[in-house]
């Protein structure tokens, strides 16, 4: 009977709000992700990223400010991997975004969690929780001058 009612403990425990509702937030390199191979092949190299105030060539012609807010599986990753991975889905967008306005590079890039701007040039916001982990960015897209 102590078993049952130990093993019930867990469960009711694991399966709380609580144990699925964790908000962890993380500030992790941009450089760091930017050497993982995975942004290496599928990056385009003709589309250029700068984060927050990095300088970069004169901006020729401006298409608007453009924002994205990607999630993905956290389950059985760190978060760090997780965090990894959306931050290459949240540059794709951008990235496809810029392609399609016929930009060049996506400056000024920001996290824009919850609509909540943090602007670096060296992190970029993370939230990860059990299941899920999640980037928002937000970024000018333009043709910068060659």
């Amino acid at each position: 009977m102590k078993k049952i009612a130990a093993c019930l403990s867990v469960f009711l425990i694991l399966a709380s709000p609580q144990a699925f509702s964790r908000d962890t937030k993380h500030m992790l390199s941009i450089e760091e992700a930017f050497q993982s191979p995975d942004f290496k092949e599928k990056l385009d190299p003709n589309i250029r990223f700068y984060f927050g105030n990095q300088s970069h060539p004169k901006v020729s012609q401006s298409f608007g400010n453009f924002s994205t807010n990607k999630k993905t599986n956290a389950f059985n990753k760190s978060d760090e991997e997780a965090c990894r991975w959306v931050m290459l889905s949240a540059l794709l967008t951008l990235q496809e975004r810029a392609i399609k306005e016929g930009g060049n590079a996506v400056i000024n890039i920001a996290s824009y969690y919850k609509k909540n701007k943090v602007s670096s040039n060296k992190e970029y916001e993370c939230h990860a929780g059990a299941i899920m982990a999640g980037v928002a960015l937000t970024g000018e897209v333009v043709k910068l001058a060659r």
